[in-house]
This record gives structure tokens, C-alpha cells and sequence, in this order.
């Protein structure tokens, strides 16, 4: 969402900074108050933050076509008139659960300690709105402390600030500012159907090439074809691949997992990863296990596909969030109901000139 005012409002635990007008702060203030929490929020420096926009955590359809078709004005008064209604869950919703329940589990295992998950609210919405979020999280019994809202102003700039780990965003746009500041975001997409998934158990699942991984291997395929790709990789099979925008997310999500193994809890560990790729396990696949061993990462379950689609897979793992860099998976797994990513990285997402591409896709990605 596009918005036109210059007002930034800032929740972060119990501090909010104002910069607007008077009128706005002084409605805001008297009610931008969270239920006191049971719990107080990790600091930034040692918790995983994940940042999500209002959009992808809740369902605002409905108010986003009333701003593209009536304008702000009166976006602003339906939401105001409707700020006691909860909205009700978006894409992210259950990820956010899950992030929960494993912070629940750690909290049992590691009473003092702040390595813990921590989602941050990060919005360029109005502050109006924030009434009607916060509604919202304590309705759903949602622990989120940390709010940005910035008023129309991209919040890209307040990622570093808050530590971010991972950013969820339903505009394509901003995930691309957010890579190209070094911070692993991908764009996330409602399925028109959602698959139900576990309430207990953290499921992420990732693409190799230009995810977890560079393109490296990518630009040789699309450069010199199929035949070539396999020579490359069994040449460079012991050579490491460069790391990917959504390495260093798997490593916090690893460090975790072995808080929980050191508990003897391997095998009911509540965090489980999944490498969901289309190279082939002989002809490339030695070099994709190779490299996450180089890493010291560990991931649960590796499934290599050689090319086959990927949504009747994830159907069958019912990860919370699945990451890819190409439309068409993306596509494929929202079909078949997983909540899927796309990750705008690498040498796919350029489109040579002359060359046609689906007209889905150009709206997806740029």
C-alpha cells in the first residue's frame, strides 16, 4: 500500500515516537496501549527477529481495494469505524503461531535465556490502523510487542535497526530493497486454499539454487544448458557453493535445533527444515549436501526432484512457509495449498530482452 502521509508511529515494548500531527498522536496514545504481557519481549541483539507486514500476518483485502478505489480519506474512516473487528488471519498467521509454540517449548528448556523468536510488526500503514492491529494480536492472543509503522515511508530502513532476520512482505518491491540491503526477505502469497499444519512443530522448507545457495550453478544452466549444469557440478562437486540470501536464516533456525538436541530432543525436536530442489540427486546433488556440510548446517530432510513439480511434496511435508526463486514452483505449491515465497534473487529473475515471459510473472516480480 501506497500511502500519502508523512505521520511515523513506533511501538517498540511500551516507547512510541511520534512524528505528526498532534491531533493523530493524541487519539493514538490514549489507546495504542497492548494487554500488559505475561512475558517480556528478548532484546534485539539475542533474539531471531522476524519482521512481517500487516498484510501477509492478517487479511486486509477488503481495506486494501477501499484505498485503491476510494482513497485514503476514506480508508481511513472504514477503518476507524471498524477498528473493534479483528481482521482475521493472513498467510503468515500460522508461521507466527509456530514461531510461538517453539518459543513456548525453549522458554521450558532454557528459562533464562533470550534466544528466542521475535516478531516485529513492520508496516508503512497509517497509525489509524495500528488501533485495529493491536485489536487484532490480542484477539488471536498473538505475542507481538514491537511495532513499526511508518506512515507511507518504506520501512526498509528500520530492518537493520531491528535486527531482522527474515522479512515477510506481500509487496514485491520492498522485498527487493530489503535484499538489496543484505537481509533474507522473500514475497509472500495467500493460496486460495491453506493446508492445515502442525500446531506443535516449526516447518520450513527451502529451495537450493539462488535460495539457500547462490545462482552460481543457475547461470551455468540457463547460459549452456542441462548437459553443461551436470559437468559443472560434478567438476566443482567438492567446491562449496556461495551462500544464498536465505543462508543465514537456516543457521539461526540450526542453532536452534540444537539448543533442543542438547536436551536429547533430536527426535522430537519442534523445528524441522526440508531442502526441496530440482537438481538431481546423482548428477547434482552430492555438491547441494556437500556445501551444507561445509556450513556445519544440518538439514532434516533433503528431497531432490530432477525437474518434477514441487506442490504434490510439500503437500505431503505441510510446511508453515516454503521458499523458492522461480514463480512457477511458487505457483504450483500455492495450488495445492502451501503457503509459499518467492525469493526475487539471482539470475532468473532477469528477463533478457526480446525474451516473452507470462504476464503473471512480470506482475509477481516487479
Amino acid at each position: 500500500m501506497n500511502l500519502n502521509s508523512s505521520q511515523t508511529l513506533t511501538i517498540s515494548g511500551q516507547d512510541v515516537v511520534k512524528n505528526g500531527s498532534q491531533h493523530s498522536w493524541e487519539d493514538a496514545k490514549t489507546i495504542l496501549k497492548p494487554s500488559t504481557p505475561s512475558k517480556k519481549p528478548p532484546k534485539p541483539e539475542n533474539s531471531i527477529t522476524i519482521a512481517v507486514s500487516s498484510r501477509v500476518l492478517f487479511n486486509m483485502e477488503k481495506e486494501q481495494q477501499i484505498f485503491e478505489q476510494q482513497g485514503m480519506e476514506e480508508y481511513i474512516k472504514y477503518q476507524v469505524a471498524h477498528e473493534t473487528e479483528p481482521f482475521s488471519p493472513g498467510p503468515a498467521f500460522s508461521f507466527v503461531k509456530a514461531l510461538e509454540a517453539v518459543n513456548t517449548q525453549l522458554r521450558d528448556l532454557y528459562p533464562e535465556s533470550e534466544e528466542l523468536f521475535d516478531v516485529v510488526l513492520i508496516t508503512n500503514n497509517h497509525a489509524y490502523v495500528g488501533l485495529r492491529l493491536i485489536n487484532t494480536i490480542n484477539h488471536h492472543q498473538l505475542f507481538i510487542e514491537r511495532f513499526c509503522m511508518t506512515g507511507g515511508n518504506s520501512p526498509i530502513g528500520y530492518l537493520k535497526a531491528y535486527n531482522t532476520n527474515l522479512y515477510l512482505s506481500s509487496d514485491p518491491v520492498k522485498v527487493h530493497e530489503a535484499l538489496e540491503e543484505g537481509i533474507a526477505a522473500a514475497t509472500m502469497f495467500t493460496p486460495e486454499k491453506m493446508t492445515e499444519v502442525s500446531e506443535t512443530q516449526l516447518r520450513v522448507a527451502f529451495d537450493g539454487d539462488a535460495v539457500l545457495f547462490s545462482d552460481e550453478s543457475e547461470q551455468i544452466y540457463k547460459a549452456h544448458g542441462l548437459d553443461k549444469f551436470f559437468e559443472h557440478e560434478k567438476a566443482h562437486e567438492n567446491k562449496p557453493l556461495d551462500h544464498g540470501p536465505l543462508k543465514g536464516f537456516l543457521e539461526v533456525l540450526g542453532k536452534l535445533q540444537k539448543k533442543f538436541y542438547a536436551k536429547g530432543q533430536r527426535m522430537d525436536c519442534p523445528i524441522r527444515t526440508y531442502l526441496v530442489t530440482a537438481r538431481s540427486a546423482a548428477s547434482s546433488g552430492a555438491r547441494a549436501l556437500k556445501t551444507l556440510r561445509s556450513w556445519g548446517l544440518e538439514i532434516d530432510e533433503a528431497l531432490f526432484l530432477a525437474g518434477a513439480p514441487k506442490g504434490p511434496i510439500l503437500e505431503k511435508i505441510r510446511p508453515h512457509i516454503f521458499f523458492d526463486d522461480q514463480m512457477f514452483h511458487v505457483e504450483g505449491a500455492a495450488e495445492m495449498g502451501t503457503v509459499a515465497c518467492h525469493v526475487p534473487y539471482g539470475i532468473a529473475q532477469r528477463v533478457p530482452e526480446g525474451k516473452g515471459i507470462k504476464d503473471k510473472e512480470i506482475s509477481s516480480i516487479k
